[in-house]
């Protein structure tokens, strides 16, 4: 008797055991028709990316994460919402060729997951086409975003063993998905049926989103569509006081920003405004730098904007220009930014590639007629990689294009090209008869500014 006392006492010991906190949890799976070497994992306040074998597919990966919430894996430039936390042991399955299609989960955290990827496929299928979905009059729009929300409201029922945190997140981002289809219709009918003065009727919205206030850090976290909103929103504002002009933009147009109540939400924004404002063709930019810099909790964005500010600080109105030195001339010869001294040169930075920049093209045409005979010289500059050469040769025949038609060295990496700073085009430049910049980030052509900007220098 008293071995079998002793004895109940080591297994109460071994069985009461308080069972250890998995602070942490397993991602794997098969990647098939795999062309890529990593996927990511990542939301606002984590990323972390898991090495994928090349030949096979496969990879795992253990995530220590902060806390329970959505996320986005991400896999080349496909990508599809996930909900995660800690104990989560979640085996992934998807096709590159069909991704959305084929997404498709097994292990602990695999309800939500498969729910969210049915979402997906769901809205693709009750939405269809964009322009068939938005040209709906309001009426019958208004039918099918309730339908679809109902649609998701029944696959979340149906959803079996399903954490009771994501069932009361998703409830809520369902209506958010639909007030942000709601919100969003006066633009993109407008847009689909060309009738770029359309309002809405005064009762199209809901009560609930017309009063609604961005100021949710949990909605703004687990919901794309309440985070798309609030984007939109704040940046609204600022555009609204920032007027059309962003290049003359100053921190007194930024002030909304001050009522802005989630971090998150501030530091994208800001993100977002910096991308454009900090541009040498802005006198105001030191100062935005400065507002930037001190309004943004980001350490990693306020980094590369200071990286960014001192590329471009030496930029400004009146600084010497860079110099292109020998450029291919489509007419024979090579031409230099010094042989053209004595005129402004207006630069346009494109490429045969590029649909905006030959959106210009017309433009470009008619501005060069109008100033032909002025003191200006028009300098089209293609940064077309070396083995497109022959498409440059021919864009420019078929085109008819005029001016000053040159070919840049080592395409993006030319010189001329990094001293400006260039990452997006088209991009516009103009310098005046002695060297010296006058915007490093001209209006365009189709923008009525540039001529305003040509009679106020007298071209």
């Amino acid at each position: 008797m008293k071995k079998f006392t002793v004895l109940l006492g080591i297994l109460l010991v071994f069985t009461c055991k308080e069972e250890p906190k998995i602070d942490y949890a397993v991602i794997s799976g098969t990647i098939e028709n795999n062309v890529a070497e990593k996927l990511s994992i990542a939301n606002d306040n984590f990323n972390q990316e898991i090495t994928v074998e090349k030949e096979t597919g496969l990879f795992t990966d253990t995530l220590r994460l902060e806390k329970a919430g959505f996320y986005t894996i991400t896999v080349g430039r496909e990508s599809s919402a996930m909900y995660l936390k800690n104990g989560n042991n979640l085996s992934i399955t998807l096709d590159t060729k069909q991704f959305d299609e084929s997404l498709s989960y097994e292990g602990k955290g695999s309800a939500e997951n498969n729910y969210l990827a049915a979402k997906y496929l769901n809205n693709e299928k009750l939405k269809g086409q964009s322009n068939e979905f938005y040209n709906l009059a309001e009426t019958d729009f208004k039918v099918k975003v309730s339908d679809i929300q109902k649609a998701n409201e029944n696959l979340l029922a149906e959803a079996i063993e399903v954490d009771e945190n994501f069932k009361k997140l998703e409830t809520q981002n369902l209506e958010y998905d639909t007030f942000s289809l709601l919100d969003g219709y006066e633009r993109s009918h407008a847009y689909y049926t060309k009738k770029k003065d359309f309002k809405v009727s005064e009762n199209f919205l809901p009560e609930k989103l017309k009063t609604l206030v961005f100021d949710n850090i949990e909605s703004y976290e687990s919901s794309s569509s309440y985070k798309n909103m609030a984007m939109g929103k704040a940046l609204d504002k600022i555009f609204e006081d920032m007027g059309d002009d962003y290049q003359n933009a100053s921190a007194e147009h930024l002030k909304s920003l001050d009522n802005v109540k989630i971090p998150a939400l501030k530091n994208e924004t800001i993100n977002y405004l910096a991308s454009f404002m900090i541009s040498p063709g802005n006198p105001n930019m030191e100062s935005l730098f400065n507002y930037f810099t001190s309004n943004s909790t980001d350490e990693k964005f306020k980094e590369e904007l200071a990286m960014n500010f001192e590329k471009v600080k030496d930029l400004v109105r009146g600084k010497p220009s860079p110099k292109f030195v020998d450029y291919e001339n489509h007419k024979g010869g090579t031409t230099s930014l010094a042989d053209l001294r004595g005129k402004y040169v207006y630069v346009d930075v494109w490429a045969t590639w590029c649909g905006p920049c030959k959106v210009e093209i017309p433009s470009l045409k008619e501005v060069e007629s109008k100033y032909h005979d002025k003191n200006i010289t028009f300098v089209s500059t293609s940064i077309d990689r070396a083995k497109d050469h022959e498409a440059w040769i021919n864009m420019v025949n078929d085109k008819e294009l005029g001016g000053v038609q040159l070919f840049a060295d080592k395409d993006w990496k030319s010189q001329f090209v990094q001293d400006y700073n260039i990452k997006g085009i088209p991009r516009f430049i103009l310098i005046d008869p002695d060297g010296n910049i006058v915007t490093a980030d001209a209006p365009r052509p189709s923008n009525p500014k540039l001529i305003e900007l040509f009679e106020e220098l007298k071209i």
